[in-house]
């Protein structure tokens, strides 16, 4: 194979070992890994499928805008020849998952790969991973075609973003159902008829949790399938302070807002090939779902640009399929919990397809839904606070322009983060039942399904899913004024910025209200999938372009 050319897979570039990382032993170069290939675009997506209001079916975007079939037999044969297989193909996400021995992996793409073992920066202990180093490589037949090559590193790539409460936050917390009460949520809506689905990179749920606390509720407990992506697994344990709290509140929110909602948890593992299959799984599937929620992420220089760029296609995808992905914003403040002293912002939340939770701190009457008081949660140094701020990687969107979004650290406009929020300070935050504990849990984590929630309730309304939400939300909001459908936060600052009148880096456009329904189901946009799509042609999805690169580092 010496005479075989090779080209570098753009953005692929890898940097250091986590820190404090030591070699922990040789790897086996007879293991089997199987590996997530993405490829290119049939067709480009147009801006206009991206933005809305019309829908594409699954099988037309199969069709148009996934992977050719050429390709996919282009990868299947030059790959063979280096002694990889493919596991499986989906044209519609454009991912060839192809397995074989790591020797023979490594040879292909132009890698060495070794064991670590390192403190796990996201939960805490050791974790054990195959690391590398540099640029990825593929032959020359497939330059161009494939655009990510994901799962040989397997470091853990994201962190959950919730806290569990001190046990005195009991008395200042809320059900879920009665966050719907000061939302303004549709009384006379339960989701019925929508699929919301959640992405876990961890943890699991078990049925008596569920049953016992829906009980209380008095709610019929909702229908909850587990799906398993790349080995991850439904794996409920014995720990609440754990994934399975991340687990629990995602389902406990969405069921107590939306209980009419069937609900589908993808589990996949904690690394970039697992999160963005679990991704893509979910936004593909049939049914479509109305919503995904995504309660995990990282600092966006955390993420090769490789693994970004997939993961923001596959959320363009979701808006041109009328799916909406709600993600939180995170929960270290301005910093995004890092330590260098600038300001981050994190990433899926950062992507211009997703919809960006922030959070606040809520005094509220349970029983009556009144609102006393709402400002920005940050709860200080070590008790989080709601991330926010402007990204260094996307573009400023079109429907932002004239919100006042700040200029970033790197001196431009970037995407401003976040859009949306609701309750996430742990000391306010939500009354859930985890590993057969009853404890109350915040952060931003618990916002994405808030808000998936509502969507479900206000699709059942209108009768379809609403896509990219931002171009409605903002519409011709100016900086400093109030967005139809929104109370506006005012008070507080996550770091780095501060909230004022109208959107902010720390609550977006505020929290929702009843006057929300009016906007969302009135707008004649909202279409079942399957409607009119526009011409396959060259696009800039959402009205924002990834920045050049060397904007951001990639990791």
């Amino acid at each position: 194979m010496t005479d075989v050319a090779f080209v570098p897979v753009p953005g692929s570039r890898r940097g250091a070992a986590l820190p404090h990382a030591q070699e922990s032993g040789a790897l086996d170069g007879t293991e089997r890994l199987e590996t997530t290939l993405v490829l290119r675009r049939r067709n480009p997506l147009p801006a206009e499928l991206v933005t809305g209001p019309a829908t594409v079916s699954r099988t037309e975007f199969t069709d148009r805008y996934g992977a050719d079939p050429a390709d996919i037999e282009a990868v299947r044969a030059v790959l063979a020849g280096h002694g990889l297989d493919v596991v499986s193909v989906d044209p519609a996400s454009r991912r060839v998952v192809v397995g074989g021995p790591l020797a023979a992996q490594t040879e292909v793409f132009g890698t060495r790969l070794s064991r670590m073992s390192a403190p796990n920066p996201f939960t805490g202990g050791t974790v054990a991973y195959r690391h590398r180093e540099g640029e990825l490589r593929v032959p020359a037949a497939l330059a161009g075609v494939v655009t990510a090559v994901l799962g040989l590193d397997d470091r853990p790539q994201a962190r959950a973003a919730f806290r569990v409460a001190a046990a005195e936050a009991a008395a200042a917390s809320y059900s879920p159902p009665q966050l719907g009460a000061v939302y303004g949520f549709p009384a006379d809506t339960d989701g019925s008829g929508q699929t919301v689905a959640i992405i876990e990179l961890g943890g699991g749920f078990a049925q008596a949790d569920l049953d016992s606390y829906f009980g209380e509720l008095q709610l019929t407990p909702p229908t909850v399938t587990a799906v398993g992506v790349d080995g991850g697994q439904n794996r409920p344990g014995a720990d609440p302070n754990g994934a399975d709290g991340e687990v629990l509140l995602d389902i406990e929110v969405v069921g107590g807002l939306a209980p009419g909602a069937r609900q589908v948890v993808y589990f996949a593992p904690n690394t970039d090939q697992g999160f963005l299959d679990a991704v893509s799984t979910a936004i593909h599937a049939d049914p479509t779902p109305v919503a995904v929620s995504i309660s995990w992420g990282a600092s966006e220089d955390q993420w090769t640009e490789q693994a970004r760029t997939s993961f923001d296609q596959a959320l363009a995808d979701a808006a041109a399929l009328g799916v909406t992905v709600t993600a939180a914003a995170g929960d270290g403040g301005s910093a995004d919990g890092a330590t260098d002293g600038a300001a981050h912002t994190d990433f899926p939340a950062s992507s211009p397809h997703v919809l960006a939770c922030g959070g606040t701190s809520l005094t509220a009457d349970a029983s009556t839904g009144a609102v006393h008081a709402e400002t920005v949660w940050n709860s200080g140094s070590g008790g989080g606070a709601t991330g926010g701020g402007v990204s260094t990687v996307f573009d400023l969107p079109s429907w932002q322009q004239q919100v006042g979004v700040p200029a970033g650290r790197n001196g431009g406009t970037g995407r401003g983060v976040p859009d949306v929020a609701a309750n996430a300070d742990p000391a306010t935050g939500y009354r859930v039942r985890v590993d057969g504990k009853d404890l109350v849990i915040g952060g931003t984590s618990a916002v994405a399904p808030l808000w998936a929630a509502l969507l479900a309730r206000l699709a059942q309304r209108a009768g379809g899913g609403f896509g990219l939400l931002q171009p409605t939300l903002y519409g011709t909001t100016t900086a400093g004024s109030v967005a139809p459908g929104f109370r506006d936060i005012t008070t507080g600052g996550n770091g780095a910025y501060e909230a004022g009148p109208g959107w902010d880096a720390c609550t977006g456009l505020g929290v929702p209200t009843a006057s929300l329904a009016h906007v969302l189901t009135s707008r004649g946009e909202a279409t079942p999938p399957g409607g009119t799509a526009p011409p396959a042609g060259p696009a800039s999805p959402g009205g924002s372009t990834p920045l050049a690169p060397g904007a951001a580092g990639a990791a």
